[in-house]
């Protein structure tokens, strides 16, 4: 009898579930459900395709091209949409059925008979178009088709040196024209640095090397306390400071605090903010627990010993806490930190005097 029940349970609650993903699936645009057809079946033969990471617009002159930034495996990929492709050397921006157009090995806008000769193996082998997930958007039945960014300027040096040549047929000139005036904004600049300042790849990319280094250094629990900032450290900041110096008196300015968070700044990037959202602070607000506590064992405590160690060198031959601060913002300068040059005469001087 009491299995009975719990078999009424389950049947109940697998009704339940069965509504449930029948309204999910009634929500999906027509589009959004081919996209999760097209996954599935990718999944289930073993075909995973690359995931764009950024997607934006690049502005070249007066075009206005999709790109994005693929994850394939263990590296980054910056691609053209087929569509801004195409566009970008003056072509329809639309392939078929939204497939990546190739017939022998080549791409359409390859494939004329005129530019064979301006045409390597190598530039060929490197026009298949890739298939990839797109970030944002369904794309068609849920994927999209691009050319790596690099491509760009060699087709283009492809329709130039045939045009310089004379060899463009009437109907390709206007090619010829756009893929000229490419090369010509594109002269300056890498294209894959573009993408990445047109997509925000640039701030991922930066924010995915703070994340690093913050496990890199940073523990996620306290280790057992150890002095790190030594008596030494201690006495050349008094020195410098002209402060009278007792080392059996552990009260100590509260300003010394500010100047600690101030070498954790020369450690990585993000590293002080990381640690002082670890520690445990009282009804006040203060910590109670030092911030040495959360350095891992394996490069935290290490790297900060090395650079305590440089530090403290450089205090022994500063004369005051002003000159200690320009040779520390010298040798161990913070992270985004603008760099004074030196000049024989010292520092220079912005303004008047």
């Amino acid at each position: 009898m009491l299995a009975g029940r719990f078999c009424k349970q389950e049947d109940r609650m697998n009704d339940k579930k069965v509504a449930a993903a029948k309204a999910r699936a009634a929500a999906l645009s027509p589009e959004e459900r081919s996209a999760i057809a097209r996954h599935a079946a990718l999944a289930r033969h073993g075909k995973p395709l690359p995931k764009a990471v950024a997607e934006g617009y690049l502005q070249v002159g007066d075009l206005v091209l999709p790109c994005a930034v693929l994850a394939e495996q263990t590296r980054h990929v910056r691609v053209l949409t087929q569509e801004g492709f195409l566009t970008a050397i003056g072509r329809a921006g639309k392939a078929k059925g939204g497939e990546g157009a190739s017939v022998d090995g080549k791409p359409a806008f390859l494939r004329a008979k005129n530019l064979e000769p301006f045409i390597t193996n190598d530039l060929l082998a490197s026009t298949t178009p890739i298939e990839f997930i797109p970030y944002k958007g369904p794309g068609y039945q849920g994927r999209a088709f691009g050319y790596p960014a690099k491509l760009l300027p060699q087709v283009c040096w492809v329709f130039q040196d045939a045009l310089l040549a004379g060899k463009l047929l009437p109907n390709q000139r206007h090619i010829g024209e756009a893929a000229r005036n490419m090369l010509k904004a594109l002269t300056d600049y890498a294209i894959d640095d573009l993408i990445d300042q047109a997509t925000g790849f640039d701030d991922l990319r930066k924010m995915a090397a703070i994340n690093r280094a913050i496990e890199k250094y940073v523990e996620p629990a306290a280790l057992p306390w150890v002095k790190m900032f030594d008596i030494e450290f201690y006495r050349q900041t008094y020195r410098l400071n002209r402060w009278p110096f007792d080392p059996e008196n552990s009260a100590r300015p509260g300003v010394i605090g500010r100047w600690t968070n101030d070498i954790y700044d020369r450690m990585a990037p993000g590293i002080t903010g990381a640690l002082h959202s670890k520690v445990r602070r009282n009804a006040h607000g203060r910590p109670t627990q030092k911030l040495t506590q959360y350095l891992t064992p394996a490069e935290g405590k290490p790297r900060l010993r090395e650079l305590l160690e440089g530090v403290k060198a450089l205090m022994r031959v500063s004369s005051d806490w002003r000159d200690f601060q320009d040779k520390m913002d010298v040798a161990f300068p913070k992270f985004e930190q603008t760099l004074y040059l030196p000049f024989d005469n010292g520092l220079p001087r912005i303004g008047p005097r």
